[in-house]
């Protein structure tokens, strides 16, 4: 059994993540204590008693779902399940950060800030109102790229994120994305809609918050991570340090190729996938790229509990 470790991105936040880790864990109240420090702040209160509003601000949002991950990372590692004993580690947009994080190859301080950093200037590159996202279920990429190429004209829409063989979410112009959901539509989409975000992330729009993360990043340590770390933009896996921080920068603007990376993955044999903190999205979506995949969701203390179970009687 070959393990990949994978970290979710925005949207799978939710109040109260992580809150059981922290009270059963104290090493995983550490973490929250540690990105609060980081930030100056104490975005733990916002994540479990805050409102939902606040907490999906995307400058909010990165860094917590991030805190929340890396507190799960350490209640597993107290417990005997190390992320070195995984095959690879891989996130979805933002979850690359955590996923870099757990393997030691970012700090947690230093990702907290960076995050906040990516999620301010993903916010502010764009004016609000002038980009949009959508989601289009039951086509392939090919077929979602053809779109957004007929629906840009001279203006920015393009295929965001190939999550899974029926959905790909698309990014850029409101208008014109506006447009690709029509032609969706009458291409066969089972469902093309509008999704609730404050920005349009992974397309060129982005480009000056890709400024902003090469600058960001050049004063950042980045060590080499104990696994490999299968990256969004090329869906494969890297080690080296610095071709680590050019892809970190090049993924503001380019397609998160989680589809690939997943089926990647399987073809290095992994078959077992653990989601890693909130949600269960990337579970779903990973047994919609191979059905033959194992997934387990484990963000809080009941999942290592269970965890802990099926090792003992395994």
């Amino acid at each position: 059994m070959s393990i990949a470790f994978v970290f979710p991105g925005q949207g799978a936040q939710s109040i109260g993540m992580g809150k059981d880790l922290a009270e059963n864990y104290p090493v995983s109240k550490a973490v929250f204590d540690e990105v609060d420090e980081a930030l100056g702040e104490k975005l733990s209160a916002l994540i479990w008693d805050g409102d939902i509003e606040t907490l999906t601000l995307t400058a909010n949002a990165q860094p917590a779902l991030m805190a929340t991950s890396l507190a799960a990372v350490a209640a597993l590692k107290s417990e005997g399940f190390d992320v070195s004993d995984a095959a690879f580690v891989a996130g979805h947009s933002l979850g690359e950060y955590s996923a870099l994080a757990a393997a030691g190859s970012l700090t947690i301080a230093d990702t907290a800030r960076l995050l906040r950093v990516r999620g301010q200037a993903m916010q502010e590159a764009v004016p609000v109102g002038q980009g949009a996202m959508a989601a289009l279920l039951g086509l392939n990429f090919e077929q979602a790229q053809a779109i957004t190429s007929e629906a840009a004209g001279a203006l920015i829409c393009a295929a965001a994120n190939d999550n899974d063989p029926g959905q790909v979410v698309i990014s850029g112009h409101k208008e014109a994305v506006e447009r690709a959901t029509v032609l969706a539509k009458q291409t066969g989409a089972k469902r093309a809609l509008m999704l609730p975000v404050s920005a349009p992330f992974h397309c060129s729009l982005m480009e000056p918050a890709a400024h902003v993360m090469a600058e960001a990043l050049q004063g950042v340590n980045i060590e080499r991570p104990v696994v490999p770390v299968v990256a969004n933009v090329l869906a494969n896996a890297v080690s080296d340090p610095a071709v680590i921080r050019s892809l970190l920068v090049e993924q503001v603007t380019g397609s998160v190729r989680w589809r690939e990376s997943v089926m990647w993955m399987g073809d290095q044999g992994v078959t077992e996938f653990w989601e890693i903190g909130a949600g269960k999205a990337l579970s779903g979506m990973i047994r919609r790229i191979n059905r033959d995949a194992v997934t387990q969701d484990i963000g809080s203390t009941a999942a290592i509990e269970k965890l802990k179970s099926a090792r003992l009687e395994g």
